[in-house]
């Protein structure tokens, strides 16, 4: 599986909530090649913004050879994107990072904020018995594909829907139990997660979400602490963009 640099037609573009947007993207070979997990490097046209902006796969239709990215408008970058239209063209490099493991057992998937698309496809994906757990700050979005994809329970700070308060409390008010958790998400919560984890003896695989320059880790701009030393830098660092995004719970200091 290597990463390809492509121009994609988008398909759609529409507003699924307050700054989030949902781009359908027509490719040519990127989609065939993509798993659960990974992400995509999405170019500016706007020469004066010269790295690309990382952006997490939702959906995958390795058929049609299309993908789906919901991503949040952050900055002058993702606000260029939000004008995309059906027809226009965008240079994408990927698929980049390792995607999340598929393992036997009852999944716990996880998501909190912008953390929530990339749990999708990889809902869709895992076969055999599982739980969503999807946490907001007050309004929910893809909630009607994630029910979807299997039983949800939905976390709100504000108390607007579900558990009031974080996935973790959602987690232990309907004592959900499982075998293997995935989690996409704030580093807090990831650190929220990973603990729960230990104390229940689940294998855990997280999603970091960090800042990413290149995307194919060859500037060290996105390292995270590890808990053992790297082989590349030789010293306690992961990069996420090359060793992650997804890392097991244990390889990775919070």
């Amino acid at each position: 599986m290597g990463k390809k640099k492509e121009t994609a037609v988008v398909l759609s573009q529409e507003r699924i909530g307050a700054g989030i947007m949902s781009l359908w993207l027509q490719t040519k070979e990127i989609a065939k090649e993509a798993a659960p997990g990974q992400f995509v490097s999405v170019y500016c046209k706007d020469g004066t913004r010269l790295l690309p902006r990382p952006i997490s796969l939702c959906e995958i239709d390795r058929e049609n050879k299309r993908l789906r990215l919901v991503y949040r408008i952050a900055g002058k970058g993702t606000e260029e994107f939000s004008h995309l239209a059906a027809g226009d063209s965008v240079d994408l490099l990927g698929p980049l990072g390792n995607g999340f493991p598929i393992q036997e057992g009852k999944a716990l998937i996880v998501g909190g904020g912008i953390g929530v698309p990339p749990m999708l496809e990889l809902a869709r994906t895992l076969p055999g018995e599982k739980v969503l757990v999807m946490g907001y700050r007050d309004e929910t979005y893809l909630e009607e594909e994630l029910r979807n994809a299997g039983p949800l329970l939905l976390a709100t700070e504000d108390g607007s829907k579900g558990t009031k308060g974080t996935v973790l409390d959602a987690i232990r008010e309907n004592s959900v139990k499982a075998d293997v958790l995935y989690a996409c998400g704030p580093t807090p919560m990831l650190r929220a997660l990973k603990a729960y984890a230990g104390e229940t003896g689940m294998e855990a695989w997280i999603s970091m979400e960090e800042k990413m320059a290149c995307g194919i880790g060859a500037c060290l701009a996105c390292v995270c602490q590890s808990a053992g030393v790297d082989e590349h830098s030789q010293v306690k660092n992961k990069r996420v963009c090359k060793e992650g995004p997804v890392f097991n719970a244990r390889e990775v200091e919070l």
